[in-house]
């Protein structure tokens, strides 16, 4: 038992080291310098629908905390894509998620990185980059390809660090909505979603 709690606790110490030098690396890609909490992830990962049929697509999956939660859902890992920008997250990805379709690329150019999978349709997008670091447009440019990837009432889900949407309703063709504070997250996230128009 004692074992396995230092066994967990080196392994969340290094999740935290690799995050920390990731975002001292590139700050703005990163966003900040610490993991998304287990409980983020977790909240996250619920707004899944395990039983769809359909791959999922994470984007900016960093350490993995909310890869783990996306398979803890019931998602099998060869119907999980996960899109990083940072070649170290990427390397630790892929030797920890073998079975996964882990893409290194820039979110911003996704129908290149994901080359004979950007026909697919996913389930929802579930999504850790750090929209506020952006110009507007391309926030939105940003969700407008992500909801065009999924199907109408499935939801884009993204953390960010701020108390109001990185894109207020009304700026594009969706609905956004709160979908969670989490307190157990530092700093404190807020889950918002995005859902494509059906009237």
């Amino acid at each position: 038992m004692i074992h396995q709690l230092k066994q967990k606790f080196a392994e969340k110490f290094d999740d935290e080291v690799r995050f920390f030098k990731g975002w001292l690396d590139g700050p703005k890609s990163v966003g900040t310098p610490f993991p998304t909490s287990i409980y983020t992830g977790r909240a996250m990962a619920n707004l899944i629908d395990p039983n769809s049929g359909l791959p999922v697509l994470e984007v900016g999956p960093g350490t993995g905390t909310i890869t783990r939660a996306i398979l803890a859902r019931g998602i099998k890992q060869e119907n999980l894509y996960a899109v990083e920008y940072s070649a170290d997250f990427v390397a630790g990805l892929k030797c920890e998620f073998p079975d996964a379709h882990i893409l290194h690329g820039d979110a911003f150019n996704m129908h290149a990185v994901l080359g004979d999978a950007r026909d697919l349709t996913f389930d929802c997008v579930i999504s850790a980059i750090p929209l506020l670091n952006l110009p507007m447009i391309q926030r939105i440019a940003y969700l407008e390809d992500m909801l065009s990837r999924i199907p109408a009432g499935r939801p884009v889900v993204q953390v960010t660090y701020g108390p109001m949407s990185p894109v207020p309703a009304g700026l594009g063709n969706f609905l956004v909505e709160r979908a969670d504070f989490i307190v157990r997250n530092v700093p404190p996230a807020h889950l918002w979603t995005y859902r494509k128009r059906t009237a």
